[in-house]
């Protein structure tokens, strides 16, 4: 998988100090994400070109200008299409505990407001 195991841990940590119970790691886009309550929360990849990481944060419309004006954050944009309420954050906006903190935290408080994916059925055969 293409993630930063480094980073990943670095989230596993942040997040034993939280009081969160539903916690699931899915190998998912690429990357690695953390599922709570059963929705996207955030994750992480590595870009092929640059192999450098970054963090994918779902902070969620009213949170999504705010954090695209912070420094080393940008739009999400997978396959060419963006995606709003998602964004982007090299490794320099991660580089402390402090910064990946924040971010981790940004994405938390969303999750409850955040909709789950619709479960696809099964393809018949």
């Amino acid at each position: 998988m293409a993630y930063d195991e480094f980073l990943a841990d670095r989230a596993r940590q942040i997040l034993k100090g939280k009081s969160i119970t539903a916690i699931e790691e899915k190998k998912m886009m690429g990357g690695l994400c953390f599922m709570v309550d059963g929705k996207m929360c955030f994750g992480m990849h590595i870009d092929k070109e640059s192999n450098s990481s970054f963090l994918m944060a779902r902070v969620g419309l009213e949170q999504y200008k705010s954090a695209l004006a912070k420094p080393h954050c940008s739009v999400m944009n997978f396959t060419g299409r963006v995606m709003k309420g998602y964004v982007f954050v090299t490794e320099e906006g991660i580089d402390t505990d402090k910064d990946l903190e924040s971010w981790i935290q940004m994405c938390l408080d969303f999750n409850p407001l955040a909709k789950s994916s619709k479960k696809r059925k099964p393809k018949m055969k």
